[in-house]
């Protein structure tokens, strides 16, 4: 669920319709939609993939008061358990779960960029909403709604992402349609929505944090210093949006991938399990702090989640926009 940092409006995970602004809506008539929407897509694949590391080791810290102690728990720091996964797994399992990562991409950014689109207009025929003063209003909501929508559709394979990335030495689940069908198998299909709550309570509030932060950011600095490069302006910008939403929506998120393994590798059934429940539970054990824990990786990995995501996109844009220039020569 963390909600992603912003780079001139584009998400990194290629929800760049979620809270388009209107230089990227200019930008993504220009270079057409399929394309504005694979570039958004593939950059968001490049930067998960790059930062998958230290995305594995936000999980693992997530869960790990689930089966640990408190003497455990203080031993553990970002060196430690790098250092066991890198012994115990090999290096190649820092990538744990980052090809369900991927195939996540094109379902969600699709179901993002159609819904947005729609919810957009269904939004501009309420009265009030119509007025151009509102259209940032309007872009906002229809993200949020957005947001849901495809976290809800795709949420499965988040799941999935979840179970993957967690197992250590012992492999109980080999891959993609082997976690679905276990999970369905023993679990029921309501297993593969375990945690959806969570993560829903958490969309609107990130996506409208993410959107305020960078926005304000993004024009306060264009105010004060409108001679400084966009690009410079927009990793600033998007590096700090995402770094308060993920601060406001981390315990949600810890909350949710706690619940995706209740039942987890044939252990037993918690009897409703719920979100209040866990909520509970991370007090009693760990105290407040508990709600935290992996969030130093999560802020570790932002900066070069935003400026890989950037880069990427910016290349691929000009690339396309070169080839539709040749097409119309």
């Amino acid at each position: 669920m963390q909600t992603e940092a912003r780079v001139g409006g584009v998400g990194l995970d290629g929800r760049g319709a979620v809270s388009a602004s209107p230089r990227q809506e200019q930008q993504q008539r220009h270079i057409g939609t399929a394309a504005h929407l694979a570039a958004g897509g593939f950059a968001g694949v490049v930067s998960k993939t790059c930062t998958a590391p230290l995305a594995r080791l936000t999980i693992l810290f997530q869960v790990a008061g689930m089966h640990s102690d408190a003497a455990a728990l203080r031993k553990c720091s970002i060196l430690h358990e790098a250092s066991r996964i890198v012994r115990e797994e090999g290096f190649g399992a820092f990538w744990k779960g980052n090809l369900v990562t991927i195939v996540h991409r094109l379902p969600y950014s699709a179901m993002s960029f159609y819904s947005y689109e729609r919810y957009k207009k269904l939004l501009g025929m309420v009265p009030g909403l119509d007025d151009p003063n509102y259209v940032s209003v309007v872009r906002l909501l229809g993200g949020g709604l957005a947001g849901v929508t495809a976290a809800s559709v795709t949420y499965p394979l988040d799941v999935v992402r979840t179970r993957l990335a967690t197992q250590k030495t012992t492999r109980y689940y080999k891959g993609i349609f082997h976690t679905l069908s276990t999970i369905c198998r023993e679990e029921s299909g309501r297993g593969l929505y375990k945690g959806l709550g969570a993560t829903l309570l958490g969309v609107g509030p990130g996506i409208a944090i993410s959107f305020y932060v960078y926005e304000s950011l993004r024009s306060h600095w264009q105010m004060e210093r409108p001679n400084d490069s966009n690009a410079v302006v927009s990793l600033f910008s998007g590096s700090l949006s995402g770094i308060a939403a993920s601060t406001a929506t981390f315990p949600l998120d810890l909350v949710k991938r706690r619940m995706q393994l209740h039942g987890a590798a044939g252990t037993s059934q918690i009897e409703k399990s719920s979100i209040t429940g866990t909520i509970r539970q991370i007090l009693q054990k760990e105290g407040p702090r508990g709600f935290y824990r992996g969030i130093v990786p999560e802020y570790l990995k932002v900066v070069p989640s935003v400026g890989i995501a950037f880069m990427t996109y910016e290349v691929l844009k000009s690339m396309l926009s070169s080839i539709d220039g040749d097409d119309e020569n």
